[in-house]
C-alpha cells in the first residue's frame, strides 16, 4: 500500500492511505542504518500488519520532491502563507522574511488574506498591488463569512500544502473550514497518537479529501533567515531584477551606491516602498551576523 505520513512521534509514523485511514507504523531498522529519517509529508509504501488495529510497517520511502530545513518535512508543493487584512495589521517584516525563506528552498508562494470583511476594496488593491508585482498570488478570503473559501480550495487541490502564519489571523478558523469533510478522521488521529499531546507540538498533516493535506506548521511565526549571505538576498526579491542593469556597479547592494536602478524605480514609485525597507532591515540583520 502507499500512503503519505502526516505525523511522526517517538518512532512512530501515522501513514494515511486514501480510502483506507490511517495506519500507524515503525519504520525498517534498515532505514536507520543508511541514516535515513522518514519525515513527515514522505509518501511511503507500507506492508499492513494488523487490518483490523490499522497497524503496519514502513517498507520504503519514495523519492522526495524536496526537504524543508525548518519545519523538517518533505513534498511540499505550496506555503500558504495566512495573514489578517486587518485586526491584526499585516507584519510585513515577518512576510518578507517568510517570502525569502521559502525561496530560499524552492517552495511557490499563495499569500491569503483573511478578513477581508474587515476592509475595503481600497485595501485590499493596495495589499494585492505589493505582492503580485513581485509575482506572488495573493488571495482574500473570510473564514467568518466564507468568503473566497471556493477560490482557495481550488489552489490547494491536489496539492500538499504549509499552512503558516503569525497567531491571531484566524489561520485555526480557516483550516477548520477547509476540513469540513474529515473532521471524524482528524479525531481518530488525535485518538491513535495520544502519547504526542503533551509534548511539544509537531508538524501535522490533514487529509482534506483524495491527494490534497494541508500541513499546519509550529513555528513558522518566529522566522530565521536561513544562513546565506547577504548578497544572495536580492535574489528573492523578483522585483529588483529589471531595473539592476541600469545599476553603475556589478554587485550593486541597492542601498548605499549611487546611479543605482533600484533605488531610481523606487523614488518612481515602480518598487514598493514597504518592500524595499524591509528588504534593508534584512541586509542589515545578515551584515550583521557574526561568522565564526
Amino acid at each position: 500500500m502507499q500512503g503519505k505520513i502526516v505525523k511522526g512521534i517517538s518512532g512512530f509514523y501515522y501513514v494515511h492511505v486514501a480510502e483506507s485511514g490511517i495506519y500507524e507504523c515503525k519504520a525498517k531498522g534498515a532505514f536507520r542504518n543508511q541514516k535515513i529519517k522518514p519525515l513527515v509529508g514522505d509518501d511511503v509504501r507500507i506492508a499492513v500488519i494488523d487490518e483490523n488495529l490499522k497497524k503496519g510497517n514502513i517498507e520504503s520511502i519514495l523519492p522526495r520532491k524536496n526537504e524543508l530545513i525548518r519545519p523538517a518535512v518533505a513534498n511540499i508543493d505550496l506555503a500558504l502563507i495566512i495573514f489578517a487584512a486587518a485586526k491584526p495589521q499585516p507584519n510585513f517584516n515577518l512576510l518578507d522574511r517568510f517570502l525569502v525563506m521559502m525561496g530560499y528552498q524552492n517552495v511557490p508562494v499563495t499569500i491569503c488574506f483573511n478578513k477581508k470583511d474587515l476592509v475595503e476594496e481600497k485595501e485590499q488593491a493596495r495589499l494585492s498591488k505589493i505582492y503580485e508585482n513581485c509575482g506572488y498570488q495573493v488571495l482574500f478570503v473570510s473564514a467568518k463569512e466564507g468568503e473566497g473559501i471556493d477560490e482557495l480550495q481550488a489552489v490547494l487541490k491536489g496539492k500538499t500544502t504549509a499552512v503558516a502564519g503569525p497567531s491571531g489571523v484566524g489561520k485555526s478558523s480557516l483550516i477548520n473550514t477547509l476540513q469540513p469533510n474529515v473532521k471524524m478522521e482528524t479525531g481518530t488521529i488525535s485518538r491513535k497518537i495520544e502519547r504526542g499531546k503533551h509534548t511539544t507540538r509537531h508538524s501535522e498533516i490533514i487529509p482534506i479529501e483524495g491527494n490534497t493535506y494541508i500541513m499546519d506548521t509550529p513555528g513558522f511565526s518566529t522566522l530565521l533567515i536561513p544562513g546565506f549571505e547577504k548578497e544572495d538576498l536580492q535574489q528573492f526579491y523578483p522585483e529588483f531584477a529589471e531595473y539592476e542593469p541600469y545599476c553603475r556597479f556589478q554587485g550593486c547592494s541597492h542601498i548605499s551606491e549611487p546611479d543605482c536602478g533600484v533605488k531610481d524605480a523606487l523614488e518612481e514609485g515602480k518598487i514598493s516602498t514597504i518592500r524595499y525597507e524591509n528588504y534593508k532591515l534584512l541586509y542589515d540583520e545578515l551584515k550583521n551576523v557574526k561568522k565564526y
